[in-house]
């Protein structure tokens, strides 16, 4: 068996476009999808697949591990996210071929189950943009977290941390305080609620003094508190906070994972697997966490591919907490790919289709072509004018 063509489908998401590869085979009809999709760079990412794709051209896709290793190592350049990314979207396109070729979905292939069902959450609006980032007002607050839980979810994410710089004033200090109170009180005890600091802080004492008006209510996590690379300044958080530290999305290197680990800096990790290189790499990443007794809940704000990769990934991880998910970011999430996401209770259900268990309805996907995506990272400005971390 031979690779005979890698190429990628843009769709758009509103905010994101999701970019779908798709890896072709010389046996026919067999060919596999995988997602490389990352904000604000589509382009960029799909130039990258098509300069990787000549290195796997000819090659036997069933090598995933080779094949990685190839993409890494003969770029000669280390490759960023942007590159990682695509090698990631290749990587699970591989993975689509394996469990195809052998009539097996992609979970038994990592090592089986570990779990019957899988812990999910969603943001408010299921997703949707303008929900899940400007909500910043008690009001639509609750009526929005009363809807996730009123269509079956039994954990939410909530993003009401400031746009912050080195100090956090007094005035939105209560505020957020005042978020969470009316968040817990209108979800009750029984809902797990996370709140995503988004990197937003520039400091240790501005994130804590965020946490501890958050603590009393509980949240199962805070998430991203510092922006990424800032170990030292994370371990001290993680040191004084009573609420658990969650962060990883924007980590791309097993190094940059074992710093966190060194450095008992973090409770949760978050890989992003279609960042990080792919689902194996996601799983060397957890069997690190794990031996230092650190819980995973992957990073997952992307396409229909991206979640099928990431629940193959969690019905085969001991160690995974639970899956962030956005199937309302747009109304016709599930109309673009059909694929094996079921949710029951709060749970989606183990997949038995072979592969991934994805196809891509090509008609649907060409009704939403490459559009720039929206730039909502430009409202990341103080009054003053400094431009801080969105």
């Amino acid at each position: 068996m031979r690779i005979v063509a890698i190429t990628t489908r843009v769709v758009n998401a509103d905010m994101r476009n999701w970019v779908f590869v798709r890896v072709e085979t010389d046996q026919p009809g067999l060919y596999g999808w995988g997602e490389a999709t990352l904000e604000w760079k589509t382009q960029a990412v799909v130039g990258a697949v098509n300069d990787l794709a000549p290195l796997l051209i000819g090659r036997d896709p069933r090598d995933i591990e080779q094949a990685v290793r190839i993409l890494r190592k003969h770029s000669f350049w280390r490759l960023g996210v942007i590159g990682m990314s695509a090698v990631s979207g290749i990587e699970l396109a591989l993975w689509d071929i394996f469990g195809k070729w052998l009539g097996q979905p992609v979970w038994r292939l990592l090592g089986g189950k570990v779990r019957d069902r899988v812990k999910v959450y969603t943001h408010l609006g299921l997703g949707d943009m303008h929900a899940v980032y400007e909500t910043l007002d008690a009001e639509p607050l609750v009526h929005r977290a009363s809807e996730v839980v009123a269509r079956g979810y039994r954990a939410l994410k909530a993003v009401f941390i400031p746009y912050s710089h080195y100090h956090a004033p007094l005035i939105e200090v209560d505020k957020v305080g005042r978020l969470m109170e009316a968040l817990r009180k209108a979800v009750g005890p029984e809902v797990e609620i996370m709140v995503d600091f988004h990197g937003r802080p520039a400091s240790a004492s501005t994130a804590l003094a965020y946490i501890d008006v958050l603590a009393p209510y509980r949240p199962m996590f805070i998430e991203e508190p510092l922006p990424p690379g800032e170990t030292g300044a994370l371990a001290q958080i993680a040191a004084k906070s009573r609420v658990p530290i969650a962060t990883g999305e924007r980590l791309i290197d097993r190094p940059e994972f074992d710093d966190l680990f060194r450095a008992r800096a973090v409770d949760i990790v978050q890989p992003d697997i279609c960042h990080c290189g792919g689902l194996l790499e996601a799983k060397k990443i957890a069997a690190m966490a794990e031996a230092v007794s650190v819980g995973v809940a992957p990073h997952n704000p992307l396409g229909p591919i991206a979640g099928a990769a990431a629940l193959h990934f969690a019905v085969s991880t001991p160690n995974h907490l639970i899956q962030e998910e956005m199937v309302g970011a747009v109304p016709w999430y599930f109309e673009v790919v059909k694929g094996p996401i079921r949710m029951v209770d709060g749970c989606w259900q183990v997949p038995e289709a072979p592969g991934l268990g994805v196809e891509v309805d090509e008609a649907v996907a060409g009704r939403h072509p490459y559009k720039p995506e929206v730039m909502h990272t430009t409202n990341a400005v103080l009054a003053d004018g400094t431009i801080v971390d969105w």
